[in-house]
């Protein structure tokens, strides 16, 4: 019998009704290109308004609408030609249309690069006579508050100039270390437990670490680390010239350090991650008894850092199909309410979400969208638990935007990074939460358990280690010492030491770990991942304690975008990030979850 080899389908052979409605935004092609000719034909419109947004109340009206038709337009255009594209990568038509489409949002932001210093421009007292004169202009009061609140940050003209000038040279840091990381570095190959030659990448790394084959994981591990320790030098420069970057902006623009600067652009509180940092250190004991229950669940007479990703719990198979995840979504976020569950239900049904993987289709998951439309979610689905967890977290975005785009106007519509994955996590919660009262299985149950812990270790323990390197680094290079490849494998041993205690042998490889995250390049973004995880544990753990009151209060959170600061969208849900309590509470979760995994591995 000849053997059956399945198959990735094209886009062609894929149902309909598993397709997401990109036509939703534009029924054609042709009224995409439509729309970047009308941006093309606004923008010596917007370039007229240069010098005149101090003139009068009615001039600087018009300058803002016109800003949110023309950015509107781009962006609707560069979602759907990103989507198109994203369905199948290899048609050249969508290729061509979103290349184009994101060269004219370059072309935009750049004609709109004067608003800026020209509302800044503009006296206190001028502006609030423009919005007496002119009521319309209150809708941007916020808007407005925004740029102007960081007036004592803000150079001249001329300045401003030469700062965007040396942004090009900074911007080429984190560049290099991109090809460096993706294009340059070569790893090994090893032995896959099949006995087959493999070679390591970025892609296959957690697939090797999360073997049960304890040689692969360590072979993978050896392999990886002895690349980037052979470019250690040229990845410390690099580094060490970021951080540089980071400093030099905030001495110029009057900041005590790249951390304030780098907070003060969501408007964030510098103890927010002071409290973040002092939380979690007050708790890592949790980690220290994790690692010992990591090695024993592994049956290990020592535990190395090459154990951390393998499964502490049996395989367990758990399949599910797509149209059975609905169900389990929705009955799992019932806790949401009528009103949750009923456009959640429609979106899952309306071609909202684009399900099965075909020829061509990029990888992972996504939510996306357009307001105006309705949000989009990328899939590429298989029948597993997984995937309902995935379909469960990016529902949460683009319910999010759900609610965000039927509440706010256009110049509001967007939420900012330090809360955008406060509601995707809040869904696999309570998902986690339900699936846990209604599994008897105690296979199930641990898996459950265990993928939870997991979360907590890779979001609340690894990111704020992260985020003491980054503070460490950032403040030695502010009292003057030099960041030597020495010093910074230093540090980061020691912050493993700090964070996985005693029973952790901490191979000397792991000292360079800090030498392959990108996301260091992009300075105090890694905290927020902390951050949002715990403040999304206790808006989940209010909402099943509290009931309607706290969901109201979510419903209002979700509903906010960016017409306030986010530090006080979620003081509103009843969260306050500025006190160190949301942090300890989530800690609290794990540490419950902790003591179940040590009750099911004590009775074995």
């Amino acid at each position: 019998m000849a053997e059956t080899v399945e198959t990735i389908p094209e886009r062609q052979d894929i149902p309909e009704w598993l397709r997401w409605k990109v036509e939703d935004i534009y029924a054609s092609d042709h009224l995409c290109e439509a729309d970047m000719s009308t941006v093309r034909s606004k923008i010596p419109d917007m370039a007229s308004y240069a010098g005149r947004l101090g003139a009068d109340a009615q001039t600087l009206l018009e300058c803002l609408k016109l800003r949110d038709e023309i950015d509107y337009l781009v962006i609707r255009a560069y979602t759907y030609s990103r989507m198109r594209k994203d369905e199948d990568n290899a048609n050249a038509d969508y290729q061509s249309m979103h290349d184009r489409a994101a060269s004219l949002a370059v072309e935009a932001t750049s004609a709109m690069a004067f608003l800026r210093p020209e509302v800044l421009a503009i006296s206190d007292e001028v502006l609030e006579r423009f919005i007496s004169e002119q009521p319309a202009l209150e809708l941007y009061r916020m808007f407005l508050d925004n740029i102007r609140r960081m007036r004592d940050h803000t150079l001249s003209a001329s300045e401003e100039r030469i700062m965007a000038m040396a942004g090009e040279v900074g911007h080429a840091v984190p560049a290099i270390f991109t090809m460096l990381n993706n294009a340059d570095l070569k790893f090994p190959s090893i032995l896959d437990a099949d006995g087959s030659t493999v070679e390591v990448t970025h892609g296959r790394y957690i697939r090797f670490m999360q073997s049960r084959d304890r040689r692969v994981r360590k072979d993978a591990f050896d392999a990886l680390y002895s690349s980037y320790r052979a470019l250690i030098n040229t990845i410390a420069a690099t580094y060490s010239a970021s951080v540089k970057a980071d400093s030099f902006n905030a001495r110029v623009r009057g900041y005590n350090s790249a951390r304030e600067a780098a907070l003060d652009e969501n408007n964030i509180p510098v103890e927010v991650y002071d409290n973040l940092v002092s939380a979690v250190r007050s708790r890592v004991d949790l980690m220290h008894r994790y690692v010992r229950l990591r090695k024993k669940a592994l049956d290990l007479p020592e535990i190395h850092m090459y154990d951390v990703y393998a499964p502490m719990v049996p395989d367990v198979e758990w399949p599910v199909t797509y149209d059975e995840a609905k169900a389990i979504v929705r009955d799992g976020l019932s806790a949401l309410g009528e009103e949750y569950i009923q456009a959640l239900s429609e979106g899952m049904e309306s071609g909202w979400i684009d399900v099965m993987e075909n020829r061509g289709k990029t990888s992972g998951a996504y939510s996306w969208g357009v307001y105006g439309v309705h949000p989009y979610v990328l899939l590429n689905w298989q029948d597993n638990l997984s995937n309902v967890f995935t379909l469960a977290h990016e529902m949460g975005h683009s319910m999010h935007s759900y609610y965000t785009w039927a509440s706010q106007p256009y110049v509001y519509s967007d939420y900012l990074i330090f809360v955008a994955e406060v509601a995707s996590t809040v869904n696999e919660v309570l998902l986690t939460r339900y699936l846990l009262d209604r599994t008897d299985d105690p296979a199930r149950k641990m898996y459950l358990l265990n993928h939870f812990m997991e979360e907590f270790r890779g979001t609340v323990f690894r990111q704020t280690m992260f985020a003491e390197f980054e503070k460490i680094t950032h403040e030695m290079h502010e009292s003057g010492q030099a960041l030597t490849p020495e010093a910074m494998n230093q540090v980061y041993l020691q912050l493993n030491r700090d964070y996985f205690g005693p029973d952790m042998v901490l191979d000397d490889a792991i000292a360079y770990e800090w030498a392959r995250i990108p996301h260091f390049y992009r300075a105090y973004y890694v905290y927020q991942y902390s951050t949002g995880f715990s403040a999304a544990v206790a808006l989940a753990n209010a909402i099943l304690d509290e009931g309607a009151p706290a969901r109201e209060r979510y419903l209002e959170f979700l509903s906010g975008g960016s017409a306030r600061y986010p530090i006080d969208l979620l003081k509103r849900a009843g969260v306050d990030m500025t006190s160190p309590k949301p942090v300890l509470s989530a800690l609290a979760v794990f540490e419950k979850t902790l003591d179940d995994m040590e009750a099911f591995f004590e009775g074995k």
